[in-house]
């Protein structure tokens, strides 16, 4: 685990109907504000990352599909600087994964169909207070490619 990263588990209430998926809730211990919530596709195989927050705290979930998301925390002083953190959140891990500011993070479509992500931020997106890094070429000790474990 990284220091500051919270992953909950979320609810998902089938029934005959279709599936309410739970995510956030103003009653939440997580929740700090509304900025936005915005939604992401990510088509397996493909990047989007490494990107990193200076004040936006990101809650992310996986609503269709899934993906391999990794976190690497460069923070000085943290308890967990150098750890790398990989989830694999999505249709069979239905999660909501905290990411404070300062932690790098991307993630990598998985599987065989395209994948929906949600992001409730606690605050408006601001482009000053976001930096991004190629996913492939940089310092963070991570290889994005499948891994035959």
């Amino acid at each position: 685990m990284i220091e500051g990263v919270i992953v909950t588990p979320l609810r998902k209430i089938p029934d005959e109907r279709g599936t309410i998926m739970h995510m956030l809730k103003v009653e939440s211990p997580l929740y700090k504000s509304f900025g936005e919530i915005y939604f992401s596709t990510v088509y397996p195989g493909v990047i989007k990352g490494w990107h990193i927050h200076d004040k936006m705290t990101l809650n992310y979930a996986v609503v269709s599909g899934t993906i391999k998301f990794v976190l690497y925390d460069d923070r000085e002083g943290s308890s967990t600087k150098g750890k790398i953190m990989e989830l694999f959140p999505g249709d069979n891990n239905y999660v909501m994964i905290t990411v404070p500011p300062g932690v790098w993070n991307g993630f990598m479509g998985i599987g065989i169909k395209e994948s929906i992500v949600a992001n409730f931020t606690d605050i408006p997106h601001d482009p000053t207070e976001i930096h991004r890094l190629d996913p492939l070429n940089n310092d963070i000790p991570y290889s994005w490619p499948l891994k035959h474990r």
